[in-house]
């Protein structure tokens, strides 16, 4: 195990932000801490004024990454019919403006064709509306309740990234045209990355710590008590042979996807879809193990530093004019989600569904000019940990990132050491 590597540091301005007026500012925020502590003087919400949204997103329904041997459900290539309304037009370039990036995870989806046609992990026009369906809420808040955005796309004002896999892709451009209702003032570039150096996700290709210290996890976690039995049973009553390996987090992958798209299924899927979504949980925490903080900053670590720093951009007084976004959009995958909760600990024990949301909003007091956070996962409030309320200073909230936060250096030092 490689113990203290980094330990847990107390967030602190650095650089520019560490100026006389920010620690005046930080002063502000801890005397606000304890008198709402105390109930002496709670935070005026009308008095607060939204300076920046963070989304990070999960793609919408699709199809299984992988059939299940005895399943029998069509995939028929009508899923795959545009919504209309959901039409937008997008270019997708590198992180740095240059030409897309090859997809390998595209290309070996490819491979696997399913019964009826579609290939495996294929975005449906459900997802597609599902998607449409997350932007329309978002315009709703941003730009009807709260003129936050412009009501078309200005590039200006929103940054998006997305993992270079086309479901993703498909589904950021169905969340900005239910968000933008098709309109736009400026090209819409997508930016992503290699697959080898992506960090929307966590990644075990790139992170041989991470790999290391997972590898064997997800098959001696299906060897674990109450895990092996229900897996025996779900095996028996769909007629799978004891030494296939099939684990809950393939079961879960396709009951999912078929419940969904209302696709009839085995009755033994049926029967224990909800054994199945809960032993996949299980399944997942057991891989990722919770307690293993520097396994959780390899996963979502680099992705933490990414979101923090947007977070201190706007903070700071120094940042030059057009370096910001209002919005910025991040285009993930439920092992992104997973993780990202946990270190948050707003987890809720149930998988992240399709088109599910992370939203981070960041807003000023316009009289004390103190700064908070508030955090949305489904579209509902959530009180990170370390925080004494739903709406949460920004100090505190840092602090909370800040056990888990990767900058590249550091990824790439811990990604890159053997364990004692």
């Amino acid at each position: 195990m490689i113990h203290r590597v980094f330990g847990v540091r107390t967030w602190a301005p650095l650089g520019i932000l560490a100026s006389v007026a920010y620690c005046v500012h930080r002063r502000r925020v801890a005397r606000a801490e304890a008198l709402g502590a105390a109930g002496q003087r709670p935070v005026d919400r009308s008095r607060l004024e939204l300076k920046m949204v963070q989304v990070v997103f999960r793609h919408g329904a699709r199809s299984p990454l992988k059939p299940l041997p005895q399943e029998q459900a069509e995939w028929n290539l009508q899923l795959l019919e545009v919504p209309p309304q959901t039409q937008f037009d997008y270019t997708v370039t590198n992180l740095a403006g240059g030409p897309k990036p090859p997809s390998p995870f595209d290309s070996q989806y490819h491979k696997t064709i399913l019964k009826g046609g579609m290939f495996a992990g294929q975005l449906t026009n459900v997802g597609m509306q599902q998607m449409f369906a997350l932007g329309e809420r978002l315009r709703k808040s941003y730009v009807e309740d709260l003129p936050f955005l412009s009501p078309t796309f200005n590039p200006l004002e929103v940054f998006v990234r997305s993992t270079n896999i086309y479901r993703n892709l498909e589904s950021t451009r169905c969340l900005l045209a239910g968000l933008f209702q098709s309109q736009k003032a400026g090209p819409i570039v997508i930016h992503t990355d290699e697959a080898s150096s992506e960090v929307l996700y966590p990644n075990y290709g790139n992170c041989w710590s991470l790999q290391e210290r997972t590898r064997g996890r997800r098959q001696a976690a299906s060897l674990q008590p109450g895990i092996s039995e229900d897996l025996q049973k779900v095996k028996e009553g769909m007629g799978i042979a004891s030494h296939d390996g099939v684990d809950f987090l393939s079961l879960l992958d396709n009951v999912a996807a078929e419940q969904v798209h209302k696709l009839p299924s085995c009755p033994a899927l049926r029967k224990f879809a909800r054994t199945i979504e809960q032993r996949a949980v299980d399944t997942a925490l057991y891989v990722m193990q919770r307690e293993d903080r520097e396994s959780l900053q390899m996963a979502v670590g680099p992705f933490l530093h990414i979101l923090e720093s947007n977070l201190l951009k706007v903070v700071d007084p120094a940042t030059p004019p057009g370096q910001t976004r209002k919005l910025y959009l991040y285009a993930a995958h439920d092992v992104t989600l997973m993780p990202l909760l946990i270190v948050l600990g707003i987890f809720d024990h149930k998988w992240p569904p399709f088109a599910v949301d992370l939203t981070m909003e960041l807003y000023q007091h316009l009289e004390s000019k103190e700064w908070f956070v508030q955090l949305y996962y489904r579209g509902k409030e959530q009180v990170p940990k370390g925080c004494p309320d739903r709406l949460c200073p920004l100090d505190r909230f840092l602090n909370t990132l800040s056990a888990y936060t990767l900058s590249p250096e550091k990824y790439h030092t811990l990604c890159s050491q053997a364990r004692d």
